[in-house]
């Protein structure tokens, strides 16, 4: 029998429905939201869903994960709140004020968050250029300032940092930029300073510090002490020398875990094969980024008052790390 061309094309086009079809069934899909491309998050959420692609099988399906790039860490966790995606990366304090509903989710607490394990200490930089005549948080006053993107975990830090030197957001020019963003326009000169809060080294600093001299404000002191009275997540860590460029000493300043957050509606058995690709796997993850060297089931369970997902739970009962 002769087949036309129309004929074929439909044939076609109905094999590749089957075949994709048959594919989905032998797949499922899973998210993982990151942040943008001049933090931690997104080179670190790459190598996870590459991992979860590779390693995780649940009933016979591979687990076909994706990496996001997201609006960090309040944007993130309201996703998962949705469930519009299967999991997220999202700071400690963060994801405590959602299920607990502190803070920037005072009108709105996420019950529905769950962790799968905490990953990496994120450094606190408040960054700025060495001829700014900024030396303190106390400087920043009449200034430019940018407190990340929208949805961005610092716009609680900066109202908290503002707080414990006597002012107000209303005492900064305000600027909402994302940290690549906030970099160029520090470097052109329409920008103060802005506060970056990820892994160390951060690409977007990396990246200033090669063409204009880097300062690094310090936060150390009373107010700091009282800024961790209110919020304990933040811990007193040195940023070590030469991080960056023309960096010669180590900066006091803060850090927060950053960790690996999910939804209760994941089944078990999903959160526990991605947790067990995550964990490990950790050396890998420390190939594409030096805070991947950190990620560690020694502090798996640093991951404040929301609940651990059960099927993580059964993974780190399984290593022992939970009775």
């Amino acid at each position: 029998m002769k087949t036309n061309r129309r004929t074929a094309i439909a044939l076609f086009a109905a094999a590749a429905v089957a075949c994709g079809a048959a594919y989905a069934q032998q797949r499922m899909f899973f998210g993982v939201a990151t942040g943008g491309t001049g933090g931690t998050y997104y080179p670190l959420g790459g190598m996870l869903a590459q991992l979860i692609s590779n390693k995780a099988v649940v009933d016979g399906k591979k687990i076909s994960a994706t990496a996001e790039a997201g609006g960090a860490s309040v944007a993130n966790v309201k996703l998962l709140g949705n469930k519009d995606i299967e999991s997220a990366f999202v700071a400690a304090d963060i994801l405590d004020a959602a299920y607990n509903g502190k803070g920037q989710f005072s009108s709105g607490v996420i019950k529905n968050v769950r962790a799968l394990g905490a990953l990496y200490p994120e450094t606190v930089q408040l960054i700025t250029r060495a001829d700014s005549g900024i030396n303190s948080v106390k400087d920043l006053k009449g200034k430019s300032v940018s407190s990340g993107s929208p949805g961005s975990g610092q716009y609680q830090l900066l109202t908290d940092l503002l707080q414990v030197y006597g002012m107000t957001r209303a005492d900064v020019k305000e600027d909402l930029s994302s940290f690549t963003q906030a970099v160029d326009k520090i470097k052109d000169g329409n920008l103060a300073a802005t506060l970056i809060t990820a892994g160390v080294p951060t690409a977007a600093i990396t990246d200033f510090a090669q063409s204009h001299a880097l300062k690094v404000i310090p936060l150390s002191g009373p107010e700091i002490v009282q800024l961790q009275k209110q919020q304990p997540y933040y811990a007193s860590v040195p940023l070590p020398a030469n991080s960056y460029k023309g960096q010669t000493e180590a900066v006091p300043t803060l850090a927060v875990m950053a960790v690996w957050a999910t939804h209760a509606d994941v089944p078990d058995n999903v959160a526990y094969e991605v947790t067990k690709a995550l964990y490990e796997n950790v050396k890998i993850m420390g190939q594409v980024h030096v805070q991947g060297k950190n990620i560690s089931l020694d502090t798996a369970l640093a991951v404040g008052t929301a609940p651990i997902h059960p099927g993580a739970l059964k993974y780190f009962k399984e290593k022992g790390i939970v009775k």
